[in-house]
């Protein structure tokens, strides 16, 4: 059913409510930690310790001390984050009482309430087997407030998913680094594993990028209910599947095993970190302890 502009309003800011007391309490600052600028200032002058780089001394102020002084360095802060959001069919699939589509939203806008209390710029694109939108970054609160909006009330053009789209755009509309998040459940339906290895081979070797990777209970275990009917959320085929045998469940787990793998292999492969978010899980402590790990 079709929302209308005064519900997406109303979710946009519970959604802001939720997400940006989340990042003004727990994140910003783990988030300034974990993502780090390039950039280097000059900060101060202070007395040389041991262990200190002997090729940051200070010899001017050394002469005049007469004691050895090195020259501290701090990053420049400001970074650029992109969000690449999967919008594609399957982010409407759901086996508890949350779609992966609500936790994608709440994910995103954590990160970006926490870039832009770090007085980074956000920007974002929404993907499917296509690039379906493109936000350019900016920085203040109305921007992050339309890129929410857009995450709950955007409807996409496609229903299928090829990552390696949004990754190869993001390599030729961010020209300096950034820290990029893609988040989506990295099914994808094109099935083309080299595309995705080529493109993130290329834009890790610029960006930043991390992956949050939101699943399904329902996915990776097939409950025994009897006979059911089964869609693709993706392509729409639809199959009967008899759940009460052990062989047709065991089947399912072996697959979902193997997609599995084959996700967090590529991922591996491209230095992306990841985090795996279930729909029935704390999202916030998978995002500490991905941050914590970096």
């Amino acid at each position: 059913m079709q929302e209308n502009e005064n519900d997406i309003l109303r979710r946009v800011r519970k959604i802001e409510i939720k997400t940006r007391g989340l990042s003004n309490e727990i994140f910003a600052g783990k988030y300034h930690t974990a993502f780090r600028g390039r950039g280097m200032s000059f900060a101060e002058v202070r007395e040389y310790k041991a262990g200190d780089d002997v090729r940051d001394i200070d010899w001017n102020v050394t002469a005049r001390s007469r004691k050895p002084h090195i020259k501290v360095y701090e990053e420049e802060r400001e970074l650029t984050m992109m969000l690449l959001v999967d919008v594609s069919g399957s982010r409407m699939f759901g086996s508890t009482d949350r779609l992966k589509k609500n936790i994608i939203t709440e994910i995103a806008a954590v990160l970006a309430f926490s870039a832009a209390e770090n007085n980074d710029k956000v920007g974002c694109i929404f993907f499917s087997d296509r690039v379906e939108k493109f936000i350019p970054p900016k920085k203040g609160r109305s921007h992050i407030l339309m890129i929410i909006r857009e995450l709950i009330g955007f409807e996409p053009q496609s229903r299928g998913t090829k990552l390696s789209e949004p990754v190869r755009f993001l390599t030729n509309v961010a020209k300096k680094h950034c820290t990029a998040f893609i988040l989506s459940d990295f099914m994808d339906s094109s099935r083309d594993r080299s595309a995705l290895d080529d493109a993130l081979k290329i834009a890790s070797g610029r960006h930043d990028l991390v992956g949050i990777r939101v699943t399904d209970p329902r996915e990776a275990v097939l409950p025994d209910v009897g006979i059911i009917e089964m869609q693709d959320a993706e392509s729409g085929r639809k199959v009967w599947v008899d759940t009460s045998s052990a062989r047709v469940r065991e089947h399912y787990a072996r697959v979902w095993d193997e997609i599995s793998d084959a996700i967090d292999s590529t991922l591996k492969h491209n230095r992306v970190d990841t985090a795996c978010v279930s729909t029935d899980g704390d999202y916030v402590a998978e995002l500490i302890k991905l941050f914590k790990q970096r």
